[in-house]
């Protein structure tokens, strides 16, 4: 499953190329977010940061942003590569 690729550490532009369909797409978001600088090769501090981040990582820190919670109360799905509340069964 080609979602499924591109999961590690360092390969935040190949996973939104893979994402987007287009590398040249991808590096133009990157750009606009503020992680890619106008030689679209180059990242800035906060990009390097982020493509140091695994896809799990990544998804994590988002939810754990939008929702201001905690990074480990959330559980990764790589098939929808979100985050979710994780909550155990034994409450």
């Amino acid at each position: 499953m080609k979602t499924q690729q591109f999961l590690g550490k360092g390969q935040l532009i190949n996973r939104l190329a893979m994402q987007v369909g287009d590398r040249a797409k991808a590096i133009s978001i990157l750009q606009k977010r503020g992680h890619l600088k106008a030689d679209g090769k180059t990242f800035t501090a906060e990009g390097a940061r982020r493509n140091e981040m695994s896809a799990s990582e990544r998804a994590i820190d988002r939810e754990s942003k939008r929702l201001n919670k905690p990074k480990n109360d959330f559980t990764y799905n790589p098939k929808t590569n979100t985050a979710t509340i994780w909550e155990s069964f034994n409450s």
